[in-house]
């Protein structure tokens, strides 16, 4: 039998981009899933949407939450109910090619790889890929993540039994220290260097924020990882010159 793969999506007021993410995936040419839609007390359409494929497809769960705790507190909720072998990370405006799934459970089944992502696009908000592809690398290590998370969350499969007790922390930049806690256990994430996810750019994101991003990062270093003052330094000089970089592609 193939293993369950449990996709986890967060959302809050995403009713203009919701239907096109859950379509995505029950589209997946990998059928073996399960779907938990944890809704952080939106105020548009996004619970009415959402219930209309729960009353589809017998495998998505729908979590309304009773007030807005952000994030994390949904991504932890999602976790805590998930069944799979794997947990695959979706955010609610993101979109999954249909290979994306059979592809990495392929991938990490023959090699027995504790956690995956994939190379990816860029689209802005009217659905149009305003990039090209962004690579993904053969591996990244803890020490590569701390100079600068290249994984777009959206892209993620990983092994529940390697995530364990790890939980998302609400501090900001929530993904990135998701994953700096479990490469300290995993040591390495493992890329799929072909495009199998289109990640949606927004104006009103939360990344779109630069100088917010860039103080969260610095806060990670020193206060969530306790990294010294000069490899901090380091680290986060590597940070500003590869996320310019990463902008000009």
């Amino acid at each position: 039998m193939e293993p369950l793969v449990s996709i986890i999506v967060p959302c809050h007021n995403s009713a203009k981009f919701i239907t096109e993410t859950l379509n995505s995936v029950v589209a997946q040419d990998y059928k073996s899933w399960e779907l938990i839609i944890i809704d952080d007390q939106s105020k548009d359409d996004t619970c009415a949407i959402v219930e209309v494929f729960a009353s589809k497809y017998s495998n998505i769960q729908f979590i309304p939450l009773p007030g807005n705790k952000g994030v994390s507190n949904a991504r932890n909720l999602g976790m805590t109910k998930a069944k799979g072998k794997y947990i695959a990370f979706l955010d609610s405006d993101d979109i999954w090619l249909e290979n994306k799934l059979s592809r990495q459970v392929a991938y990490m089944e023959d090699k027995m790889l504790p956690m995956t992502f994939c190379a990816y696009n860029r689209i802005n908000e009217d659905g149009a890929i305003i990039s090209g592809v962004t690579p993904a690398p053969f591996t990244y290590s803890y020490h590569q993540l701390l100079s600068h998370n290249i994984i777009i969350f959206s892209t993620s499969m990983v092994l529940k039994s390697a995530i364990g007790d790890i939980q998302f922390s609400p501090a900001g930049h929530e993904d990135w220290i998701f994953f700096l806690q479990l490469f300290k256990k995993c040591k390495l994430g493992y890329g799929i260097n072909e495009p199998l996810a289109l990640y949606r750019i927004r104006k009103d994101s939360l990344s779109s924020n630069k100088l917010k991003a860039v103080v969260k990062t610095w806060k990670i270093l020193r206060e969530s990882e306790k990294i010294g003052l000069v490899m901090s330094m380091y680290y986060f000089s590597r940070y500003a010159v590869l996320t310019v970089l990463k902008r000009l592609r």
